[in-house]
């Protein structure tokens, strides 16, 4: 019970200023006091038994938390058990300790929202510096887990969801192979695109809540394309893992250097010396043979448009066992969404959604079919896997702001750490809602790429790029919450000595 009320202190102490936590789970107390009680009976679920989690208000439980993704629409809708991944959880003994904000829709409604918004969650910011721009759509759980409210957070991820929060807010993201975690009640965007992962301070917390969420689910027919048993992702966290590998460098998926680029791309360039004296030989040059094409094409657009009129529906609002407002497909949601005030519109659109619905089909016709045949070229022989193949390689590496697109429509894993951070003499930038996307101390990091249900091989890189340089511990939040577990346990335990005297 002492995490809970120690986790609970810390986000009470910055949540008013940040508002990266949606709502607490009422009954966190009494399930932590179970478990506790299950530890003292000699019952030990694992290395996650009794660690507060806190995951994505778009991830549903079957309790007294809501999962709105961010809109007053599904408040109050219910579900008929737990999302496989909140089972997992709890099977493991976690505790899922509330929901954290989001980009609204998970960043699929609006063309002139800003990260980290929704309606019923209000503006998430950053913690690196004022008014910072958090990233998304797992906003909330970016700045909650880098500030330390929970042991760590789930995000989910389309196309940057875990990776850009865990870039700019100092964290180990894994954004996992589409099918190794579930998405069995998770609001979707595209079953071709959607996954969830953990977003942590290290690499090995990542990787024993990925252990905690990884497997299949009858429920989740993606899940059926794991291959073979588990890989113990704990056991990859090796130090000497870089030894002996070849690690590609795609050059065009970088891009021309700017001001804004620039410390990020000296800082990736002074990694790729790391990764050498590690034991890796670099290649340099390992372009993406259709990246120019894939930058001018719509076929991703096109993907993501006809899945989520096809699955909002048939893998979500279906399910519902309580759907108060009604909301059966995304014509509802957006009329809906026009007309409740809280929702912000007209000065947050809905065109993406005036998109999807103009788009005229769902992922069962041809066209959706054509479009995604042209997305697995443009991100397997013409991406990821041509890469990886032609030039024998174990892995390739980007900065994190360029690893989201192309591992994202083929659905292979990604994992970013945090490589730096911006120096104080930066430019502060603003977006056209104030908030602060470049500026002074804001973290970005650097990302491994692989082969899709590679993730073991990555957590190794990742970790033993981690453990060489530890960047995460030179940059510092501009807020901090000041409770630690100590202070807690120490009131515990004067109170406990009071009550004997």
């Amino acid at each position: 019970m002492a995490k809970v009320k120690a986790y609970v202190a810390r986000i009470e102490e910055v949540n008013g200023t940040l508002h990266m936590v949606t709502e607490l789970n009422p009954d966190a107390l009494s399930i932590a006091a179970e478990l506790d009680a299950e530890r003292a009976n000699g019952t030990n679920r694992g290395p996650l038994h009794g660690i507060p989690i806190l995951i994505k208000n778009n991830i549903a439980t079957n309790d007294l938390m809501n999962n709105t993704a961010g809109s007053y629409a599904l408040l109050g809708a219910k579900v008929p058990r737990d999302s496989t991944i909140a089972s997992n959880l709890r099977k493991a003994g976690a505790i899922i300790l509330g929901k954290t904000n989001l980009s609204q829709w998970a960043n699929f409604r609006s063309t002139n929202s800003s990260n980290g918004w929704s309606a019923y969650g209000g503006q998430t910011f950053g913690a690196y510096y004022p008014n910072q721009d958090p990233s998304g759509s797992s906003s909330g759980s970016g700045v909650a887990s880098s500030l330390g409210l929970a042991l760590a957070a789930l995000g989910t991820e389309t196309s940057g969801s875990i990776l850009s929060p865990s870039n700019v807010n100092n964290l180990v993201g894994i954004k996992p192979s589409v099918g190794l975690t579930s998405r069995f009640l998770v609001v979707p965007i595209s079953e071709h695109q959607d996954t969830v992962g953990p977003m942590a301070r290290s690499v090995k917390d990542a990787a024993y809540i990925l252990q905690a969420l990884a497997g299949p689910d009858p429920n989740d027919n993606y899940t059926s394309a794991i291959p073979g048993p588990l890989p113990d992702y704990v056991a990859a966290c090796n130090f000497s893992s870089l030894a002996g590998k070849r690690i590609g460098v795609p050059r065009n998926v970088i891009g021309t250097t700017t001001a804004t680029s620039a410390p990020i791309i000296s800082a990736f360039n002074a990694a790729l010396s790391l990764l050498s004296a590690a034991g890796a030989t670099i290649v340099d040059n390992t372009n993406f043979t259709q990246y120019a094409a894939f930058s001018q094409s719509n076929s991703s657009t096109i993907v993501l448009d006809a899945d989520f009129i096809s699955d909002l529906p048939n893998l979500y609002l279906s399910k519902l066992t309580s759907n108060p407002n009604a909301i059966t497909d995304v014509s509802t949601l957006r009329n809906f969404t026009r007309t409740f005030p809280l929702e912000d519109y007209p000065d947050r659109n809905t065109a993406t959604w005036d998109q999807s619905l103009a788009l005229g089909f769902g992922n069962d016709s041809p066209q959706f079919a054509a479009a995604y045949a042209q997305n697995l070229f443009f991100g397997g022989p013409g991406g990821v896997t041509g890469a990886l193949r032609n030039y024998s390689l174990d892995a390739l590496v980007l900065p994190t702001r360029n690893s989201p697109g192309v591992p994202a429509v083929i659905g292979s894993p990604v994992v970013t750490v945090p490589l730096g951070a911006y120096p104080q003499n930066t430019t502060v930038q603003t977006s056209s809602r104030g908030l602060v996307g470049t500026g002074p101390n804001i973290p970005f990091g650097i990302s491994f790429l692989g082969e899709r249900f590679s993730e073991a091989e990555l957590i190794g890189f990742a970790y033993a790029f981690e453990q060489r340089t530890k960047v995460r511990n030179t940059i510092t939040p501009y807020i901090l919450p000041r409770t630690e577990l100590g202070d807690v346990v120490g009131m515990r335990k004067a109170r406990a000595r009071k009550a004997k005297l």
